[in-house]
């Protein structure tokens, strides 16, 4: 499907493609690909004369694959968030073309920022009046959505990090350590998606449209600094995450040693009855003791006592 934002226009439009006959109308300020066919490929790539990258292309890892000029045009791909309402967000590729004339997007799925972009354009159509002023305030949008996603992580840890500290008991523990891990997938998400767009804003630095006009210049080292913060903050977060959790597995090994100690404790008090009921167990004919009127009280009081006594030396001592 193809989109177009032209000049005037409050909202975006639907385009329907002609291959051999379909031309650019020539006030689109934004041409925004989505899940594009390859007969909506080849139109946008007539109309334009650039070319536009395949899906294979867009997931390319290697920098000189994803930052690139072309033909007069700034070709730059990257990771956005999305599904960020679930546990685990999930981040996916976008091109961004900057031509001469309009932005063209490239996407296969559709990101909140998107969406919130073009709410943002039906309340103030004048707010873009060209393809870098399109680039620009999308960019401010995918960042705006980046903090609020990462603000959320970091709340999720500080809810976990209040359980931790103000419970006595480690009952439940192991939903928390399963809580952090996901945080910390979805951390690393978000660090992942800000620090493909730093490079992004440093690669478009150099564009001329952008590059000479002062306004745009600065409104992009403005994406740069937040990019920066966002991805300080989100360092933060992740060394919070390990803090969190080390404290967690620390808690439930104390807990775990506590119980084991008990056990321990009580397994070495036990053994000089145990000794002593093994001994009168053993029915000799020449055991005074079996003659004995009291001799079964007495045995039974020598193994209470034999018990006692450790017992209380290890308390004592503080250890249980």
């Amino acid at each position: 499907m193809i989109r177009l934002y032209r000049t005037g226009c409050a909202a975006c439009e639907g385009a329907e493609i002609d291959v051999e006959g379909w031309t650019l109308p020539p006030d689109t300020l934004w041409v925004d690909l989505i899940e594009p066919t390859p007969e909506e490929d080849l139109a946008v790539e007539k109309a334009l004369g650039l070319s536009i990258p395949t899906r294979e292309e867009m997931n390319a890892l290697e920098a000189s694959s994803r930052l690139f000029r072309e033909n007069g045009a700034t070709y730059v791909t990257a990771d956005i968030i999305h599904n960020s309402e679930m546990e685990l967000p999930t981040v996916d590729p976008v091109t961004f073309i900057l031509t001469h004339g309009p932005l063209v997007t490239i996407r296969y799925f559709d990101p909140r920022p998107f969406t919130m972009f073009t709410d943002r354009l039906e309340r103030a159509p004048s707010l873009c009046v060209s393809g870098a002023d399109m680039f620009l305030n999308l960019m401010e949008a995918i960042v705006d959505r980046a903090s609020e996603v990462l603000s959320r992580t970091g709340e999720k840890v500080e809810g976990v990090a209040s359980h931790v500290f103000a419970t006595e008991t480690t009952i439940g523990f192991q939903h928390l350590v399963t809580k952090l891990g996901r945080a910390q997938i979805a951390n690393s998400r978000i660090e992942q998606s800000l620090s493909g767009l730093s490079r992004v804003f440093a690669f478009v630095a150099l564009d001329e449209r952008l590059e000479m006009e002062g306004e745009k210049r600065e409104h992009l080292k403005s994406l740069g600094r937040d990019a920066t913060s966002l991805l300080a903050h989100s360092q933060a977060v992740a060394a919070g995450i390990n803090f969190q959790l080390s404290a967690t597995l620390g808690l439930i090994n104390i807990d775990q040693s506590s119980i084991f100690k008990v056990f321990s404790l009580f397994t070495v008090a036990l053994m000089p009855p145990t000794l002593i009921g093994a001994i009168y167990g053993m029915n000799f004919d020449h055991m005074p003791e079996l003659t004995w009127t009291w001799g079964y009280p007495f045995a039974v009081a020598l193994m209470v006592l034999s018990a006692a006594v450790p017992l209380l030396w290890f308390k004592r001592k503080g250890w249980f």
